[in-house]
């Protein structure tokens, strides 16, 4: 029996020693080793992940990376960007091509189920529709005719949910699919396509770069759910809660109200929630192997949820009016997460 007892103890520390390993050797120690985490995003989508004429990105899937660098380098800035096509996306961050993917991608159960990779969270809810120009005479999909030529991107779930849509209004249907987003925004500016299809924001951001933003609409209706957020490996505990919890504060920051310009003040706050998203309860950090100040820093450094909002689709044009879906649930919306305690 002693010998027995040993030897379980013996194979259960190896077990500890082998868990400890993997720790050291996952993503978060892969990225300090490097210095940066390289975030995966989209080739070009105003409002969520766009480069400027030098190179530098912004949006709120950019501001998710920063924040991301803000927590573990203390440092938002430490991040470099890879522009992926929606095909190749996923096999980007299965390969190690990139740490996390931030391109405004879909959380099916499919792609959660049978990809190797893990949904974190929904940075944005969204919802496909349907963009045409105002002198085709088409005010709803009711108007859509058997015939038509339709704009989208391939490898998505665009493409499926339109396919679903058009047969069950018993219509034919032309698809014009292209890889790149801007392909497909650009062939249907040139009049080759009917109408143009992807998710709503895309639709709205993707307006405002055509050569006569007014002359097009998007349409009422809405054909899918497509909630759209952050995505990493399997099999990495730490790194995907790491990935998790910086989304979840930004959150968590604005239903608190606490913002980049009042979170030093907001340290000195009665309130046990406040404290822990400004760094001013102890004990925080160690819990995602990062130091107490990870989420002070997320939020002065890049903002909460409503700022990140604003800033990129708001103040830019893309959405200017109210936040819908993606109001925090105190406000009419869906935007909530778990309580970060």
């Amino acid at each position: 029996m002693k010998k027995l007892f040993l030897s379980c103890l013996s194979v259960a520390l190896m077990g500890g020693i082998a868990m400890a390993g993997g720790h050291e050797k996952g993503t978060l120690a892969a990225v300090k080793s490097k210095g940066h985490i390289q975030c995966g995003v989209s080739q070009g989508l105003p409002g969520f992940s766009n480069p400027d004429d030098q190179g530098n990105w912004s949006g709120l899937d950019v501001d998710f990376c920063r924040a991301m660098s803000a927590a573990v380098f203390g440092d938002a800035d430490k991040v470099k960007y890879t522009p992926l096509s929606a095909k190749a996306r996923f096999e980007a961050l299965r390969s190690g091509e990139i740490d996390v993917l931030a391109r405004n991608t879909t959380w099916t159960m499919t792609r959660d189920a049978t990809l190797g990779l893990e949904f974190v969270g929904v940075n944005y809810y969204d919802g496909q529709g349907f963009m045409v120009r105002k002198d085709s005479g088409m005010t709803s999909t009711n108007d859509f005719k058997s015939g038509m030529a339709v704009c989208t991107n391939i490898g998505t779930t665009t493409e499926l949910n339109l396919a679903d849509f058009m047969a069950a209004k018993g219509l034919q249907y032309k698809l014009v699919g292209f890889e790149k987003a801007d392909e497909a925004r650009d062939t249907y500016g040139a009049g080759r396509c009917d109408a143009y299809t992807t998710d709503k924001s895309g639709l709205a951001a993707q307006r405002t770069v055509l050569t006569n933003p007014d002359d097009h609409i998007v349409l009422p209706e809405t054909i899918s759910k497509e909630p759209l957020g952050p995505v990493v490996r399997q099999g990495d505990a730490v790194w995907e809660d790491i990935v998790r919890w910086s989304l979840n504060v930004m959150i968590e920051a604005e239903e608190y109200g606490v913002t980049s310009a009042n979170a030093d003040m907001m340290k000195s706050s009665e309130n046990p929630s406040i404290r822990k998203i400004t760094g001013a309860e102890p004990g925080m950090g160690e819990k995602l192997g990062l130091d107490n100040d990870w989420s002070y820093r997320i939020i002065t450094q890049v903002g909460n949820y409503g700022e990140s909002y604003k800033r990129n689709i708001q103040d830019t044009g893309i959405l200017p009016g109210t936040r819908g879906p993606n109001a925090l649930w105190t406000q009419g919306g869906i935007l909530y997460v778990p309580p970060l305690r």
